[in-house]
């Protein structure tokens, strides 16, 4: 395992420590609303703090770009930190949350780390060297046809009329066509679980990086593909993604493209 990728794999099982910590003690974390729908609590600024902590201690020259405390340095490395993905599942004891953690260099995703503490599992991927779920290689399903596919997917959740419409628009789409939708509140997750072939596809509108960037790269080296629904690489500054294993991400996008003309 690269020397990058072991430091990024420690400072998601710090993070994840600190999760299982505040478990119990859910109800009297202090939480603050950033926006609609969007929350950020005690464990989500903890385990950032010893993330950053823990590569500062090893690359102190390296920039990083996290969740709650934004952009700093100024590098060709730069760590995309969600030190908490899925917190607000967090915050009501649903156990689907993650930590994601991924590493550029000069705008190229080259290692990435997702580490879901409850069930402990660890994915990992670093560019050009194949993507694995515990030190196990993993690959995408190898499902050909929209009809006996699982989708995962997300809701556009900050309260943009539009993007709902377009969003309800596709999801009755997929539902038509696929055997089942899934919904973790993860994102992080949901791209690993296609990169697993646990889920054969993936979509959702108005992301941010630091929910897709490891979880990206996971997927792409386990044989799967990712986009924008124009089909272009932005999808890391638009947050606007569908991903599947070959074939049933060309199938999704063929499905969601006609919902998207709008979108910035």
């Amino acid at each position: 395992m690269h020397g990058i990728l072991n430091i990024a794999v420690r400072a998601a099982r710090e993070a994840a420590v600190i999760m299982i910590r505040n478990l119990n003690r859910i109800e009297r974390l202090e939480v603050l609303q950033k926006r609609h729908n969007e929350f950020v609590s005690q464990v989500d600024r903890l385990a950032e703090e010893a993330i950053i902590g823990v590569i500062k201690e090893y690359y102190p020259e390296h920039s990083i770009l996290a969740e709650e405390s934004g952009k700093s340095g100024d590098h060709e490395y730069e760590w995309i930190i969600d030190p908490l993905d899925g917190t607000t599942n967090y915050l009501h004891g649903f156990p689907v949350f993650s930590v994601s953690i991924a590493v550029m260099l000069k705008g190229q995703l080259e290692h990435g780390v997702v580490y879901d503490p409850l069930r402990q599992e660890l994915f990992t991927a670093s560019r050009g060297q194949g993507a694995q779920l515990d030190d196990r290689r993993i690959r995408v399903s190898k499902r050909t046809q929209m009809r006996q596919s699982l989708i995962a997917t997300g809701f556009p959740y900050r309260g943009k009329d539009q993007l709902i419409d377009d969003y309800l628009g596709m999801l009755k789409e997929v539902i038509k066509q696929s055997t089942g939708v899934r919904r973790t509140g993860s994102a992080a997750l949901d791209l690993c679980y296609v990169a697993a072939g646990r889920v054969d596809g993936f979509w959702e509108m108005d992301l941010k990086k630091w929910d897709i960037a490891a979880g990206a790269l996971i997927l792409k080296e386990a044989g799967g593909r990712i986009s924008d629904y124009r089909g272009t690489d932005n999808y890391l500054n638009s947050g606007h993604v569908v991903a599947g294993n070959p074939k049933i991400y060309l199938a999704l996008s063929e499905l969601l493209t006609p919902y998207a003309s709008d979108l910035p």
